[in-house]
């Protein structure tokens, strides 16, 4: 429970690899384009769980059916 109310920092999401980005810088670029769930907390770039549930459904492979 309480980790749904904390809020990671790009750089912390990174390092925990929490989303498939290899650089911070990287993971920002995305953010500043809209391209990746996040918060904007007072100009902040951060992320709850719910945000990193939210991406990392979004970005995942189906696997194909024949």
């Amino acid at each position: 429970m309480e980790a749904e109310l904390f809020r990671w920092t790009p750089e912390e999401v990174v390092g925990r690899r929490l989303l498939p980005y290899q650089s911070v810088r990287s993971l920002k670029e995305k953010c500043y384009r809209r391209e990746v769930f996040h918060h904007r907390d007072g100009g902040r770039i951060t992320f709850t769980a719910e945000d990193l549930r939210r991406e990392n459904a979004r970005s995942a492979m189906r696997p194909v059916t024949v």
